[in-house]
């Protein structure tokens, strides 16, 4: 394997990989522009360009750990070379660049992941059982709270949180993974209308506050609040269904349920102020999954032996669906309906790519 791009998590791959975390995987090569890395890896070819390390014969597979822009080009380039291709989130910025990489992956020979790993979280895989096997039965309410993504001031610099460089804020780094989980879930929904705060917490150009509503085309609703700026954060997630309620928070998983369905019930009873009768059933669950290295174990496992994937690449297009349709419901103030309209969200992004500073903007942003 190699690994492209030598910043946090990169590294942390790379890492990894050479410390032997990852069974049936060896790094053999690493880039960076940034040449300062390479000494972490002095025993792998190093290369400053990705199309050096994608046509140097060195490697059978690529992890992409570069600035979310670049992740198209790169993953092009490697898939068009016949590489395996592993992609950090989001899989690109908006959803236009997701469809460009993903029309290149044309050999199904070939293994093309995401890296989401909270995917590998058995809290979250519980909760999409219950839900996908009809526990809850019909889902009327979602909501999430995840505002535990906390950053501060000093995170931000150079490209982040910037529209020329990054592309977007919260939506696209942190909570894209809160994003993947959400469709993973339950699905797309039909309708957004949403609000962002763009520099509302910090000095920067995208959005670090953001509250959505969704309606979905059964009827149900959804509302998600994330943030960079709030502390002490949640992570509340809360789900309505005919047949009782799951919440999620503190590393505990709590499902009420109705001994009669709601609506039946409702429909049934004489008593105006009567409700159904319920029992709590705690789910008993520990840990939080293999995470990164669960992801990237599978990979190799998908290359060498043909497993199914946790996270096909494939489905990153929805999550940054979710996150363009988001701000973009924000910037237009109105609802959005999906499908997004790629094309037009790919033109209000180059009109702030034209304005951006490429940096922090050293100003506070009004509520939009």
């Amino acid at each position: 394997m190699g690994v492209i791009g030598l910043g946090n998590m990169g590294t942390t791959h790379a890492r990894d990989l050479l410390e032997g975390k990852i069974p049936r995987a060896e790094l053999t090569a690493v880039c960076s522009r940034d040449v300062s890395g390479f000494a972490a890896h002095p025993s792998v070819k190093s290369y400053t360009k990705s199309e050096e390390l994608i046509r140097s014969g060195a490697v059978d597979a690529v992890l992409i750990a570069t600035p979310h822009f670049s992740h198209t080009a790169i993953g092009i380039d490697a898939l068009e070379h016949g590489l395996h291709v592993l992609v950090e989130k989001p899989i690109s910025v908006h959803k236009l660049d997701c469809e460009r990489l993903l029309a290149a992956h044309t050999d199904e020979r070939q293994v093309f992941a995401a890296m989401f790993n909270q995917r590998t979280d058995p809290f979250f895989k519980k909760i999409r059982q219950l839900v996908r096997d009809g526990d809850l039965g019909q889902i009327r309410r979602i909501n999430w709270v995840v505002t535990n993504w906390f950053r501060t001031e000093a995170y931000y610099g150079g490209w982040r949180a910037t529209w020329a460089g990054e592309g977007g804020g919260v939506l696209l780094n942190q909570c894209a993974h809160n994003l993947d989980l959400f469709q993973w879930i339950f699905g797309m929904p039909r309708h957004i209308r949403a609000f962002c705060g763009l520099g509302h917490y910090h000095d920067i150009e995208a959005e670090d506050d953001v509250t959505a509503y969704m309606e979905f085309a059964n009827g149900a609703t959804a509302v998600l609040i994330t943030s960079t700026g709030e502390a002490p954060g949640s992570n509340r997630l809360e789900i309505a269904g005919e047949s009782g309620r799951l919440v999620y928070e503190n590393d505990e998983l709590l499902f009420t349920r109705n001994e009669m369905e709601m609506t039946a019930f409702s429909r049934s009873s004489t008593d105006g102020f009567a409700a159904p009768k319920t029992r709590t059933v705690p789910i008993s669950l520990s840990g939080h999954g293999g995470q990164h290295h669960e992801i990237l174990t599978n990979f190799v496992e998908a290359v060498l032996d043909g497993s199914p994937l946790i996270a096909p690449a494939v489905e990153g297009i929805h999550s940054v669906e979710l996150a363009n349709a988001i701000l973009f419901s924000s910037l237009q103030k109105k609802t959005i309906s999906l499908p997004l309209d790629g094309y037009a969200y790919s033109r209000k992004l180059k009109q702030l790519i034209a304005s951006s500073s490429k940096a922090p903007k050293k100003r506070r942003s009004a509520r939009r």
